[in-house]
């Protein structure tokens, strides 16, 4: 692995969990300790209200989150998050969640990320790795 590129194993591993498979969730970009995944809105992603359901919002940005923290090949496991929810979009649109490492130590990282439809932010996560 160089410094901006992923090996294919973990590449590989990263962009096949079964979760974001199940509910549409793909990896767009992905490098060491960087991550962008996206989702089109399904109506199926709605909550009573027909907006887009936090948990869809959140999954998105965790997704994002357990991609960056776990592209250096390392294994990272959340120790804790919290997300803010911003705004809403219509079904059909498609949303990213792009996480970047804001802070690195032996054993921790934490990671912000932006949930967006276009232009828009939608909501922002912050979470925190410990690397074993």
């Amino acid at each position: 692995m160089t410094a901006n590129n992923v090996d294919a194993d973990t590449k590989e591993r990263i962009e096949s969990d079964p979760y974001c498979d199940r509910i549409g969730i793909e990896v767009v970009e992905l490098k060491p300790r960087a991550a962008r995944v996206e989702l089109t809105l399904e109506q199926s992603h709605c909550n009573f209200h027909g907006t887009p359901h936090g948990g869809v919002i959140y999954s998105l940005a965790d997704a994002a989150f357990a991609a960056a923290s776990n592209a250096s090949g390392e294994t990272a496991v959340a120790l804790e998050t919290n997300i803010s929810y911003l705004d809403t979009v219509d079904v059909g649109t498609t949303i990213t969640a792009t996480a970047t490492e804001e802070h690195d130590t032996t054993r921790t990282g934490t990671y912000e990320v932006q949930v967006k439809g276009g232009d828009d932010v939608l909501a922002i996560f912050r979470g925190r790795v410990y690397r074993p």
